[in-house]
């Protein structure tokens, strides 16, 4: 079978853009929805990429600043090698939420990739994020990034 090259780019867009995980909430605690984030999201506002080692029972912090008015947050740790386990907990002005697992984001791949979000926009103030080493074979090194 002969595939014209606007046929792969329309099978390969499909692909790429349709998200593989339809799931809507991991969690719902404080109110807040967690659920895989979407695909090829490209927001105004980031924060920088954060890349790092962590070795089982380390636990590495990082904190972002949520303005008022904001829908939700965007949380990716990705580390690529899924038999080395990861968590994420996020600590909200209001409550924990978490710890997530490699599959919280409905694919096993070595990333949590997850938005937290509620009715009314989500809390701002100090948000902190906890990565932490449950079970890594040597050091594992990652990237972090919330947007």
């Amino acid at each position: 079978m002969k595939v014209s090259a606007i046929g792969l780019v329309f099978l390969v867009c499909a692909v790429v853009l349709v998200p593989g995980v339809f799931a809507q909430n991991v969690d719902n605690r404080a109110g807040y929805s967690v659920g895989p984030a979407g695909n090829l999201v490209l927001p105004a506002v980031m924060s920088p990429m954060t890349v790092g080692t962590i070795t089982t029972g380390q636990t590495d912090w990082y904190t972002v600043i949520v303005p008022s008015g904001k829908a939700s947050i965007t949380a990716d740790l990705n580390w690529g090698y899924a038999p080395d386990i990861l968590s994420l907990t996020a600590i909200a002005p209001d409550g924990t939420i978490g710890p997530y697992y490699d599959a919280a984001d409905g694919v096993t791949d070595g990333r949590i990739y997850l938005t937290f979000s509620r009715t009314g926009g989500i809390t701002p103030g100090t948000w902190k994020f906890k990565v932490y080493g449950v079970s890594v074979l040597g050091s594992q090194s990652y990237n972090f990034v919330t947007y």
